[in-house]
């Protein structure tokens, strides 16, 4: 009988550990989930004779390498930080494993050792990354293998709220670790785009919203993610243009990460005494500390006073129209004018009046937003206690996204992965777009917790069936790996629609 072990029964274990338990019988499984919250792996295995909790401290050691020893492949969903001690123990046991997070410098390090040994450490073996890297990359050599040459390549992933479940003013409630949500971002990004490297700090991620079209839903905003450039030569498109990596938000929240990150809500300086202290008191003086006065004034002012001016345009613009049909005159449907690139361009007035107004209209929703977002975090309230000891802004704002942003039990979330790339083949330019859309079921059973688990689970199969043989430190953007995964994954309702088409 093969002996799996899985470190950690947390949001994003649920598909996982029921994918296994539900194959276990015929593959002749057994599995052990080691997590410091017994309860929660309970929760999950239920009454399953195919599964057994091991309740550890993942700092203990010998429990640890116990276990280890005693397993035929090793699957960790711990927090990335604790990924070494168990890839240490692998390699002193000589096993293989697999995980959903970025391959760091600590794990880069074994690179040759895992390689000496003839192990397989598959990483980035989840969603994002995971599901991205696969996709993509089928999408990429099968477009090589025609003779394309790719011009640009835009990947975009977010995990969301289902637009049933939308209630807050975030439009966001949390479906992964919520530490990650704090952080996410905190690294900036380094980027192509147009031929040229991008990099971006942490505060300009948020600075504007830039929105992408996905079927079905209103426009999402995207940022870029880490450090797109590493992943370049891994795709094997050395001659792209473009290349960016990026996650999803509702415009909203992109909106609001800026006004966190300016009144210094995910500073992660330990300097708050929790103890007996609510959520209005910490905002109070969090805030005070920050000149939340003169940030709010400055901020509403800045909307008002650019909402007033073309407020006043648009009226003057509609007054002379109405003074030139009173006096007899045609009116103007279109002028020239000068663009911020010196180049003459032709303007469609109604369009102009359209434009204006929708700019009119999103001034006035941001500066109504800026407020009902912090107070829906907890600036008003006297009830919630935080009394967590010395904890920094960011452990405070950690808190209070668990209590206001996170899934009721019968809400659905939702994942979107979308795919752009733009490429030359035969004389026609050519642009391939590859979606996926996921509701979850419920707060348990959630789109996000499917799409992380089920990629390694299925690699966890191939691997200890003989169909996956690979070696070494690898992600999943090999051949070998990626096929065999997405065809079981498309089994499992985790499926792409693609659509080509010739653009000018």
């Amino acid at each position: 009988m093969k002996q799996i072990l899985l470190f950690g029964a947390g949001k994003s274990s649920t598909a996982l550990i029921t994918y296994l338990l539900v194959n276990a019988s015929a593959e002749n499984w057994e599995l052990t989930i080691a997590d410091a919250n017994e309860q929660a792996i309970r929760e999950k295995i239920g009454d399953s004779t195919h599964a057994k909790p091991a309740a550890i401290d993942i700092t203990n050691e010998e429990k640890r390498k116990a276990l280890v020893q005693a397993s035929d492949i090793v699957i960790s969903l711990l927090p990335p930080a604790l990924h070494i001690l168990v890839a240490n123990d692998c390699l002193q046991y000589r096993k293989n494993l697999l995980t959903a997070s970025y391959v760091d410098a600590q794990i880069q390090a074994l690179k040759e050792e895992i390689e000496k040994q003839g192990l397989l450490f598959l990483c980035e073996m989840g969603l994002d990354p995971g599901i991205d890297h696969m996709s993509a990359k089928s999408l990429i050599d099968k477009i090589h293998r025609e003779g394309g040459v790719i011009d640009s390549f835009q990947s975009h992933c977010g995990g969301l709220v289902a637009p049933e479940s939308d209630d807050n003013p975030w439009h966001y409630k949390i479906s992964w670790n919520p530490r990650n949500v704090v952080l996410a971002g905190k690294a900036g990004a380094l980027f192509k785009q147009g031929g040229d490297v991008v990099e971006l700090n942490y505060e300009q991620l948020f600075e504007q919203r830039r929105y992408v079209a996905i079927p079905g839903f209103d426009v999402f905003c995207w940022y870029p993610n880490r450090d797109s450039l590493s992943y370049i030569p891994k795709y094997g498109l050395t001659e792209t243009a473009t290349f960016i990596r990026t996650t999803l938000r509702h415009p909203d929240f992109v909106y609001g990460w800026k006004n966190l990150i300016e009144l210094k809500l995910t500073d992660e300086a330990k300097q708050y005494e929790t103890g007996g202290k609510n959520l209005l008191q910490f905002f109070k003086e969090h805030l005070a500390l920050h000149g939340f006065g003169a940030w709010l004034e400055k901020k509403l002012h800045d909307q008002f006073d650019s909402t007033k001016s073309l407020l006043s345009e648009l009226v003057t613009l509609v007054k002379l129209e109405e003074e030139a049909a009173d006096k007899g005159i045609d009116p103007v449907d279109e002028f020239l004018m000068v663009d911020d690139k010196g180049d003459l361009q032709n303007i469609d007035i109604d369009n102009l009046k359209i434009s204006a107004a929708a700019t009119l209209a999103d001034r006035m929703h941001d500066a109504n937003l800026t407020l009902k977002q912090l107070f829906y975090l907890g600036m008003d309230d006297e009830n919630t206690v935080i009394d967590k000891g010395l904890c920094s802004a960011a452990d405070v704002l950690q808190f209070a996204l668990e209590k206001k942003l996170m899934l009721q039990p019968t809400d659905q979330d939702l994942v979107v992965m979308l795919h752009e790339i733009e490429y030359h083949l035969n004389g026609s330019k050519l642009k391939t777009t590859s979606t996926l859309v996921l509701k979850g079921e419920d707060a348990v059973h959630t789109a996000m917790a499917k799409t992380v688990g089920l990629p390694l689970a299925v690699a966890a199969k191939l691997i200890l069936n003989g169909t996956l043989t690979c070696k070494g430190l690898q992600i999943p953007v090999n051949r070998d790996i990626y096929e065999p995964v997405l065809r079981e994954l498309e089994e499992n309702g985790i499926s792409f629609a693609e659509e080509t088409m010739e653009v000018t």
